[in-house]
């Protein structure tokens, strides 16, 4: 998955920092960030200070191994040299050698979103400010202290003897997927993967299973993979309004995500392999 990067190591301790001359600067403009191709290393390159003609404002991100990073504030820079803008979707259509640095870039666009959309408080609706000791903006005119946010979501592979459920969605990512959904207030994990495989696919389900979870910044979320079995019937009632196909599929039958990236794949991969935990 995008986070395995071993034996490199993310640590995202917050840090009252300073960008020097090699720090990796990110840069986002309208949810795209500079960054370029490497097509001799299949990978991806951020710009460093050093390259930056005008020295922005910056806060310090995390660190992978010794390399730091910083989010760029304040005034917007154009493209120079190799590099240009590239969406979520674009970096995640490259064909690259590690997941490292495209695991670096959707973790600062996760903080990015969170930066973007605390500028003012929820509560007055002064504009925030840093806090200087911990990962949080502040309000100075009524002390609200806002943290970046993470939302909690189940990925659900629902098996029936020797297939599993196999989505894809109405709008959005293309490729093969599993029922997944957001945890609703007042729900624990599992009753939110009743919830949805009922909902999207009207089926019940039972002997509920925990597998592994996945940070995913792109959706600021932290996304946790169940195993169960279907329960009773299991004739599909799909919600057409979410999803597009929705079937029970063999190993053989299952076509994998085209990257490495997703607990979803992985998901499925390990089905494919004849295990479900």
């Amino acid at each position: 998955m995008i986070q395995d990067i071993f034996p490199s190591r993310l640590n995202n301790a917050y840090k009252k920092e300073t960008a020097d001359a090699d720090s990796f600067i990110m840069i986002f403009r309208n949810g795209a960030l500079l960054t370029y191709f490497d097509s001799d290393k299949k990978d991806i390159v951020f710009p460093k200070m050093k390259e930056l003609d005008e020295i922005p404002e910056t806060e310090y991100l995390f660190s992978v191994d010794n390399d730091r990073y910083f989010l760029s504030f304040g005034k917007d820079t154009e493209p120079f040299g190799q590099y240009g803008y590239m969406t979520v979707k674009e970096l995640r259509g490259l064909a690259l050698s590690t997941s490292r640095s495209i695991f670096a870039a959707f973790t600062a666009y996760h903080l990015w979103k969170w930066y973007d959309s605390s500028r003012f408080c929820g509560v007055c609706g002064s504009r925030t400010a840093h806090s200087g000791r911990e990962r949080a903006m502040v309000c100075p005119d009524c002390g609200n202290t806002i943290y970046p946010r993470i939302n909690p979501a189940v990925i659900i592979g629902v098996v029936h003897g020797d297939k599993i459920l196999i989505t894809r969605y109405r709008v959005g990512y293309a490729h093969n997927a599993l029922v997944a959904g957001f945890t609703e207030i007042g729900e624990t994990l599992e009753q939110t993967v009743e919830r949805e495989v009922m909902e999207e696919t009207g089926l019940k389900v039972k002997n509920i299973r925990y597998y592994r979870s996945q940070p995913w910044g792109p959706a600021s979320d932290i996304l946790m993979g169940f195993f169960c079995e279907a329960d009773g019937s299991c004739d599909i009632k799909m919600d057409a309004s979410e999803l597009k196909y929705a079937e029970w599929l063999s190993k053989d039958e299952i076509e994998l995500q085209p990257d490495n990236y997703s607990l979803t794949n992985e998901m499925m991969k390990v089905f494919c392999k004849g295990l479900t935990f």
